[in-house]
């Protein structure tokens, strides 16, 4: 398994469990990187607090960021039909220097959830 899907199983695990999911958030609203190669734009979404921090402290297009914990129930009900709504996608558990991973679909990410029930 590769490093970003590593990070992708934590994700899936760690959300359950912890029953939180973790945004990043400045003056201007949330992170929402720019447009991948197929021409989606994603948001990306921590498994724990310490995950998304670390991305603020080493990738400098996040300093300056806080790390905001959002409710998995919230986030399934309220925000995922919206990206779905907007044609955004969801990344989970990015990492590295360059805070990269996998973006999946939000119908791809609530099957986890409903998997789980």
């Amino acid at each position: 398994m590769s490093l970003s899907g590593a990070h992708r199983a934590a994700f899936r695990r760690e959300a359950v469990v912890g029953g939180r999911v973790y945004a990043l958030r400045d003056d201007d609203g949330f992170a929402a990187p720019g447009v991948g190669a197929d021409g989606a734009r994603a948001v990306p979404f921590w498994s724990k607090p310490t995950r998304a921090a670390r991305v603020v402290d080493q990738v400098e297009a996040y300093r300056g960021f806080e790390v905001v914990a959002v409710d998995v129930s919230e986030w399934l009900d309220e925000w995922l039909p919206g990206f779905e709504q907007d044609g955004m996608l969801v990344g989970v558990n990015w990492a590295g220097a360059r805070a990269t991973g996998f973006d999946l679909t939000p119908a791809q990410v609530r099957e986890w959830f409903e998997a789980e029930k």
